[in-house]
């Protein structure tokens, strides 16, 4: 038995990185996964190799657009319809898009908060009626620790990411005062070494351990993350060891809020 056996788990964003970690260290720990993303080829092609893996019917995948509210009422349903409902959901796509309030045009600005932050109002919004089914029950909605520490260069990412910290808040105060047994918590890393820090390197003849290097240098630890690093606070939040923990925020962060 894992330590989260017998969970039905949604996760959006699951076609790599931070998605695919989570979704192999649930999957390990004994839970059933519906894994979304807009690359519908590499969300398929993680739950093929959990299924390999664990089992058929482990992990199955749905392509989805987290900005579309159609898309998210038919990954939902298709979620119902695999695993029998879903008992987590793990709020994880997202874009890392930088900017100053006057460099980030309105069209960059508006595409950094749907995929940020839209997506997770339509994910709580449309998942809690699966979630009531299947309590206790567990949202998990990743944010940053830029959504807790501003920087000039990060307006729409800053705004987006803060936005669904607090959102976290009201979700999880909502859940508890509805006499749900529904927790609400946000995650906070720091850089994560994925795809994403690829947009720290504005000039490509910069080789990527260059910028990599950079970064790590404004953390504590020396160092930046690895996303199973970020998958184990998640299957901590996913797993009834959780029970006691809501409205909060995990920072994995190597130290940087410290400061």
């Amino acid at each position: 038995m894992g330590r989260v056996a017998g969970k039905k788990v949604f996760i959006t964003g699951a076609a790599q990185g931070l998605g695919a970690a989570m979704a192999k260290l649930l999957a390990a720990e004994g839970a059933r996964l519906m894994l979304t993303d807009i690359n519908a080829e590499g969300a398929a092609a993680q739950a093929e190799a959990l299924n390999a893996a664990h089992g058929e019917g482990t992990a199955f995948s749905h392509r989805h657009d987290v900005t579309s509210e159609d898309d998210w009422i038919a990954a939902l349903g298709a979620a119902k319809d695999a695993l029998g409902g879903i008992s987590v959901l793990v709020n994880n796509a997202g874009v890392g898009i930088g900017g100053t309030i006057e460099s980030c045009d309105f069209a960059t600005w508006k595409t950094c908060m749907a995929i940020n932050s839209d997506s997770v109002y339509l994910g709580c919004h449309h998942a809690l009626p699966l979630l009531r089914e299947s309590q206790p029950a567990s949202i998990i909605n990743i944010s940053s620790i830029a959504g807790l520490i501003a920087a000039g260069g990060l307006a729409p990412y800053n705004a987006s990411k803060a936005a669904v910290w607090i959102l976290t808040k009201s979700v999880a105060l909502y859940c508890a005062q509805s006499g749900w047994d529904i927790r609400c918590n946000s995650v906070h890393p720091a850089f994560v070494d994925t795809a994403i820090l690829d947009n720290f390197r504005h000039n490509p003849d910069i080789p990527r351990e260059i910028i990599v290097g950079k970064l790590a240098r404004q953390i504590p630890l020396g160092r930046v993350g690895e996303p199973e690093e970020i998958a184990a606070g998640v299957l901590y939040l996913a797993s009834d060891e959780s029970r006691f923990m809501t409205g909060a925020e995990l920072k994995l962060d190597g130290g940087i809020s410290a400061m």
